[in-house]
């Protein structure tokens, strides 16, 4: 029977250990105050502390009495720590406002931009691709993002949108994290190449190739100064014999032809051939110009050369400056280049800069803004830099010189906030931002994203204005802004009023009914969140709200499956936390281990408790009550939950590894594969930067680096550092790298023997049954593409017999092409009885039985995982062969409106088409080809409906 265990802990007093100086004062009501905001003093540290002691007190005694003890004092530490840090409660755990852009018709925007980016000329491509990006930057698919980046970065026109969008695509794949690496490094393609980005010109096409830059720059130009100096000194005899006229300087007399001069600008050749007293002089007093003699001597030997390469960089930069003062605009611009090339780290980019800024030469000024970029955050933690970017009057100078825009400073707060979102810093950018916002939708992220950062600093009153300012700009969504601010001004009513007239005006979605929920209370807000669960399953605040109502009820165990219906099918750290909760309060502390251990892989700053103590202290403290395991124990445990497809418990015994052998790469990588399998794409890169990083050797080194490539569409790129892995040694991981890169780029049957040899080889290479599993599976897959079912079977077997459950799904595959769906039916659910996480488990099975047990199946997968897109698909397609139609579109849209993909999309066209309802069919292909311009079955049926729709216009 449970017991009451929130009213005991609630009673507990303080223990001993914590008396003294308090952080946390608790009050009779079991608030908590607190005067601290690092995380790491106060009553954590002490029950830690006391923890330990305990711990070592007990090691003298061996006999069970003293482990029992010792184990009933830390459970008492672990419940004081949760009485003093207080239970979740609910108005701690308000949902967060989404920071991107939030249409309040998303299909209709995806249309509207699909149908503007193809009717744009090819110069403003760039800047509509720059749009989509911030819409889809809200997407749980990072790589739409990024695709979208890479496009803006393929079809920019001038040095400044190729400076900031190559220094982002850098910054989205973080290669300035991996060691040995410089910011300024060439990665291989001209598409993020620094020296790519300075070139004048637009080609789209050469974007994608290989880049050719040199990156030993300074021997090259050492060896191309030696041959201009020995030029220059060989042709000296002649030169003199030209010369008519000289420039006096102080004493300083520099012999000089008259023609050569004039032809530098049309200011030169009025005072050398005009009606003034110079024009007829041999000799000009030129010494109050601001050149020195070496400079005047540099700008004679430039009128002949058409050079600077010979020249030091502070004469270059006396003839830039006598460029700026007398129009000189093709020496301005060589000069400009040079000084651009000599820009290459920190140092010699802040030493530049200011001369930059004040010559305005523009390709110098852009080489600087490129290291700053690529440097980030790093940089904004300079106070000049930071100036520069963050004051208008830094705004000011750098749109003198052709460098402020709209595109540097949305990077550069979107960089900021990752940092540090409340920060001054990030606030000035986003003032900067909206400042240089000229079309509608770069206002409306500007002020909402202003006013998100306000609400998140506390200052509801600026919140609200911002939030107001992108709704008169056309953003909707902000009024949640607004109504949220209103809420923390103690205007309640008012914020409910909002909210209601939102769902009355507009299509009611989930989050319209999830922000009214915070308004109301009883019954009504418990049908609020059940409406924006029901609109839309993947809002993790209802499910948090009902969990923490239940705890408070004392209703554990409700209230951890609660939880468990999100952490199913989206893990986030806050959802993991709560269940933690829970369980440390159930005293079950394998699990909540188990949890944290997740949490801290996801984020490893995570703060536990409402930010009062440091996740990795609470490992500590939680480590204590569980039984003790070594690396052996932690490999067993591995086995058993890769096997039993339990991502989350998998990802706590990787941590739980890692915290034994720090430095072990290859648990980086699995740490990595476990994080994109359950679709946490940031925190899965940092682990494999990590992995790296960590690496012992080359060869294990490159192939970290092709893992990294091809999650960032460098395919080719990746397939060259597999090669050059194996040239060094023959390595599992390597041959499977290749073979996994090879059987998504080239799927033809000529390659699919070669990923077979590969994959073959990476099995005679030594590994562990984890990775065999999983390239007997791949192999076996292949085996099946290429017709060779049998061969498929054996290798499905072997990987079962490892362990490898997941092979169960490819083997019912097999059995179905062999038409055996019994056995097939039979493989899915084993499957399903051995998997924890077993949603695709269902909806596979759904495959091999007759159309009642798939609906069942199908119902149960959506269930526990609503963001799978077959299981609506197919039930659309079902009612549609029962000319249900309208309740068939209605299934696809109540979907599409929570994810909208671009096959759920594609389906709804199709059947607004053989509806005959041409205009919403063509809307929606719009929208599917935004998401993905190249679907070759969404292009065919887009031609066929805008013709027919065509030919039904009037003549």
């Amino acid at each position: 029977m449970q017991h009451n265990i929130f009213t005991t802990m609630r009673s507990l007093k303080m223990m001993e250990g914590c008396k003294g100086p308090q952080v946390y004062a608790i009050n009779p009501s079991g608030t908590t105050t607190t005067t601290t905001t690092n995380g790491f003093g106060g009553v954590g540290e002490k029950l830690l502390q006391n923890l330990l002691s305990n711990s070592v007190r007990s090691r003298s005694n061996h006999n069970y009495q003293a482990i029992q003890s010792k184990d009933e004092v830390n459970s008492a530490v672990l419940a004081e720590a949760l009485a003093s840090y207080g239970l979740p409660k609910i108005d701690q755990i308000e949902p967060h406002i989404e920071f991107c852009l939030k249409p309040m018709n998303f299909v209709e925007t995806l249309a509207d931009v699909y149908c503007r980016m193809e009717g744009c000329a090819q110069f403003g491509k760039s800047r509509m691709f720059l749009e989509q990006c911030a819409l889809f930057r809200g997407l749980p698919d990072p790589k739409l993002f990024r695709k979208c980046l890479m496009s803006a970065r393929l079809h920019a026109v001038d040095v400044h949108t190729k400076v900031v969008l190559s220094a982002w695509l850098r910054f989205e794949r973080r290669e300035d994290e991996l060691i040995g690496v410089s910011a300024m490094d060439c990665c291989g393609r001209s598409m993020e190449c620094p020296g790519s980005a300075l070139v004048v010109g637009y080609n789209p096409e050469s974007a994608t190739d290989p880049c050719m830059c040199h990156r030993d720059r300074g021997k090259d130009t050492g060896i191309y100064m030696d041959e201009e100096c020995s030029t220059s000194s060989s042709r000296g005899g002649d030169e003199e014999e030209d010369f008519d006229m000289s420039f006096c300087i102080g004493d300083d007399e520099i012999r000089c032809r008259r023609f050569n001069i004039a032809s530098l600008s049309r200011p030169f050749e009025v005072m050398l051939y005009g009606s003034f007293m110079d024009s007829r002089r041999e000799k000009i007093n030129f010494s109050k110009n601001g050149i020195s003699a070496k400079g005047m001597k540099a700008a004679e030997m430039f009128s002949r050369m058409k050079n600077v390469d010979s020249f030091d960089a502070d004469i270059v930069l006396e003839l830039l400056s006598l460029a700026n003062k007398y129009c000189c605009d093709e020496m301005k611009s060589v000069c400009d280049a040079y000084l651009a090339s000599l820009v290459f780290d920190m140092d010699s980019a802040m030493l530049l800069f200011e001369y930059g800024l004040e010559e305005n030469s523009y390709l110098l000024v852009a080489a600087c803004l490129q290291v700053f970029l690529r440097e980030l955050p790093n940089s904004m933690h300079n106070p000049n830099v930071s100036r520069l970017f963050c004051s208008s009057e830094g705004k000011d100078r750098l749109a003198y010189a052709g460098h402020a825009s709209f595109l540097l400073y949305y990077f550069l707060s979107q960089a900021a906030m990752e940092d540090d979102l409340k920060s001054n810093t990030t606030v000035m950018l986003l003032e900067r931002m909206g400042e240089c916002a000229s079309e509608s939708w770069q206002k409306q992220l500007a002020f909402h994203q202003l006013g998100c950062v306000m609400l998140e600093r506390k200052e509801y009153k600026d919140a609200q204005k911002w939030f107001e300012a992108a709704v008169e700009a056309g953003h909707v969504y902000s009024l949640v802004g607004i109504a949220r601010s209103k809420y923390k001004r103690g205007h309640m009513y008012k914020a409910y009023k909002l909210m209601n007239s939102l769902i009355s005006d507009y299509t009611p979605s989930g989050w319209m009914y999830q922000e009214r929920s915070m308004y109301c209370q009883g019954k009504e807000k418990a049908m609020d969140l059940s409406t924006a669960t029901e609109l839309d399953p993947t809002l993790s605040y209802p499910y948090k709200y009902r969990a923490v109502s239940k705890a408070e009820e004392n209703r554990l165990g409700p209230a951890i499956s609660e939880i468990n219906k999100i952490l199913g099918f989206k893990i986030s750290p806050d959802c993991l936390e709560l269940r933690a909760w829970f369980l440390i309060a159930l005293e079950e502390y394998e699990g909540a281990l188990r949890d944290v251990r997740a949490l801290l892989t996801l984020d490893p700053r995570y703060v536990m408790f409402h930010g009062k103590l440091q996740g990795e202290h609470l490992v500590k403290l939680l480590s204590h009550n569980v039984q003790p395991c070594s690396q052996a124990d932690c490999w067993m445990q591995l086995y058993d939950r890769w096997s039993s497809v339990d991502d989350i418990g998998s990802l706590a015994v990787v941590h739980h590894m890692l915290a034994n052998d720090p430095g072990k790469s290859l648990l980086r990588f699995r740490q990595s594969l476990l994080l994109l399998r359950l679709n946490c794409h940031k925190a899965a890169m940092r682990s494999l930067r990590e992995a790296r990083n960590q690496a012992a050797s080359e060869h294990e080194r490159l192939v970290y680096e092709g893992w990294i490539l091809y999650d960032t569409g460098y395919r080719e790129e990746a397939i060259a550092k597999a090669e050059g892995s194996i040239s060094i040694q023959r390595s599992f991981e390597a041959f499977f790298l290749k073979a996994y890169v090879l059987s998504e780029t080239s799927p033809d049957s000529e390659s699919s023997l070669y990923v077979i040899q590969l994959l073959e080889e990476a099995l005679r290479c030594p590994s562990d049954g984890l990775r065999k599993g999983q390239a007997l599976s791949n192999l076996a897959s292949v085996y099946v593409d290429v017709d060779k079912l049998d061969n498929a079977i054996d290798c499905y077997t072997n990987a079962l017999n490892i362990k490898h459950t997941r092979a169960h799904q490819g083997l019912a595959r097999v059995y179905h092409l062999k038409d055996q769906r019994k056995l097939a039916y039979d493989e899915m659910t084993k499957l399903i009885e051995k998997a924890k996480y077993n949603a695709s488990a269902y909806e596979k099975r759904s495959e091999y039985c007759d159309r009642e047990m798939a609906k069942s199946d199908l119902s149960m997968a959506t269930k526990l995982d609503p963001l799978r897109t077959y299981p609506y698909r197919y039930e659309a397609a079902v009612l549609m062969d029962d000319h249900k139609e309208a309740e068939a579109i209605a299934e696809l849209t109540k979907a599409i409106s929570f994810k909208p993909d671009f096959q759920l999309l594609h389906l709804r066209a199709a059947f607004h088409d053989s509806m005959g309802d041409l205009t919403s069919a063509i809307r929606d292909c719009e929208a599917a080809l935004c998401l993905d311009s190249n679907h070759a079955d969404t292009l065919d049926l887009y031609q066929k409906v805008q013709q027919r729709a065509k030919e039904q216009l009037p003549t």
